[in-house]
């Protein structure tokens, strides 16, 4: 069968993905050992899968990642880069990758043909190209691959990965939506306020943001707040995000604790509840 899917621009870089690594390494599914890992639609080179590898493998050292593209071409490109980096080892690479590493590349799209079920699926950038009407069916696919509780996290981030939004998802479908950001660049002339967010929300939100969308209204109220915690920012942009994303849920928006936690890491967590769709 034919792998299902469109081929993407394939545009990678180097930590494009490290804020969205960085969340999925805190997931529990994503500790199981010997979890499998897809990273669908990883581009043209083999860079994101690697980098998903080495971030989960800290902690998960038996963890097991392929990358699934649809284009044979990049496939094979993945292939060689891996057998590279292997041959030349750390000094080249800036990672040790063993003889017996647990990546793979593999010619595959929305059925996500693997030998088993994946634990988590990564997929970024990948429906930036399909129209909203098309999202549900897409993740319904990806869901149905899972092994039991796993996850799918699907969504955007920027050419440099400074600005990043995910979806996460499970058996019973949307759970939670993330916004990740270098609060570093906030205030600049190219990103002046957090609503620059907007640009990169997954394709399920990206025309929602209107008036009279719950998406839209989290992003003026992330903005407001922004704006008022400004004197906060004498510390550091980071603790103004921080005080920015308490405001928020002073102000009664449901961010829980973990999530409040995460803020020092430029993350805004919310049930999915709180921005799906009218």
């Amino acid at each position: 069968m034919a792998p299902i899917g469109r081929v993407t621009r394939g545009t990678t870089g180097v930590n494009r993905l490290r804020r969205v690594d960085r969340w999925i390494a805190g997931l529990p599914v994503a500790r199981t050992p010997g979890a499998l890992v897809v990273d669908l639609g990883f581009g043209a080179s083999a860079t994101t899968t690697l980098e998903l590898h080495e971030r989960l493998a800290r902690r998960t050292p038996t963890i097991e990642v392929v990358g699934l593209e649809i284009d044979p071409e990049r496939v094979a490109i993945a292939t060689r880069e891996l057998r590279a980096a292997i041959a030349a080892g750390p000094e080249r690479h800036g990672r040790a990758l063993a003889d017996d590493v647990r990546v793979s590349f593999a010619l595959g799209g929305f059925e996500v043909p693997t030998s088993r079920p994946p634990h988590v699926i990564r997929a970024m950038n990948v429906l930036r190209q399909y129209d909203e009407h098309e999202v549900e069916d897409i993740w319904a696919r990806m869901l149905a691959r899972l092994a039991p509780g796993g996850v799918l996290v699907e969504g955007t981030s920027n050419e440099v990965g400074r600005v990043a939004t995910w979806a996460t998802l499970g058996a019973d479908g949307p759970r939670s939506l993330t916004l990740a950001v270098r609060v570093a660049s906030l205030g600049g002339d190219a990103m002046p306020t957090p609503s620059v967010l907007a640009e990169r929300l997954p394709k399920a939100l990206i025309h929602r943001n209107v008036p009279g969308e719950r998406i839209h209204d989290l992003l003026v109220a992330l903005d407001r707040a922004w704006e008022r915690q400004a004197p906060v920012g004498a510390f550091g942009a980071g603790q103004r995000w921080v005080a920015a994303v308490g405001a928020l849920a002073d102000d009664g928006w449901p961010i829980d604790r973990a999530a409040q936690r995460r803020a020092r890491l430029g993350e805004l967590t919310l049930p999915w509840s709180a921005v799906a769709p009218r």
